[in-house]
């Protein structure tokens, strides 16, 4: 069955979602396929488990993102981004560990741990005033284990490409992503500790 959504998020995956799998969908234009927001008013937040798989994101602020607040706990893991296709989408691949509806919003040491994302076949055209991939994770508490698979998008005007944008973000690219990501850093910080992992 197929399904197509206009408007803000096409589909918002809350905390306590968890063994979803999500397929057929088409949307935009609006806000994309989003996990979250997750977080808000110091709020514990977990999700898991999460499958987006053989949809198409068009003309829309976002494809595929995760945003997250500052100061909440819990975590973010075992999410498969898979076979979507993105036509003249801003921001393709997002993670958004800085989260605000307002300009004022200060740094906080907490916030929810994001882990075992995997973006795979994920092909399609970029507004290119912002970068295609967008990985924005917390000063303390890093997001890891991110994993890039056949990842192709292209400017949907001219030949720039973006680079991919990476703060405090672990993981790796597979095979070749176009554009590059090798802002990603490799292996697991230091920083992360048994009680972020298991916070859930």
């Amino acid at each position: 069955m197929n399904f197509s959504f206009i408007g803000d998020d096409c589909v918002s995956i809350g905390t306590g979602c968890f063994d979803v799998d999500i397929k057929n969908i088409t949307c935009g234009p609006g806000h994309g396929i989003s996990i979250g927001s997750l977080g808000n008013h110091n709020s514990r937040a977990c999700v898991s488990n999460i499958t987006v798989r053989e949809s198409t994101i068009k003309m829309s602020d976002n494809g595929v993102r995760i945003k997250t607040w500052q100061g909440g706990s819990g975590s973010v893991s075992g999410v498969t981004f898979k076979n979507i296709h993105m036509d003249t989408v801003k921001n393709p691949i997002i993670i958004d560990q800085f989260y605000c509806l307002s300009k004022d919003c200060s740094n906080k040491t907490s916030a929810v741990f994001v882990s075992d994302i995997v973006y795979t076949s994920i092909r399609g055209t970029y507004d290119i005033k912002h970068p295609p991939m967008h990985f924005a994770c917390s000063d303390s508490v890093p997001c890891t284990n991110l994993t890039l698979s056949d990842v192709e998008l292209l400017p949907s005007q001219g030949d720039m490409l973006s680079d991919a944008f990476c703060w405090n973000a672990y993981g790796n690219s597979e095979t070749l992503t176009i554009p590059p990501a090798f802002c990603l850093l490799d292996g697991i910080p230091d920083s992360i500790s048994d009680n972020d992992i298991n916070q859930c």
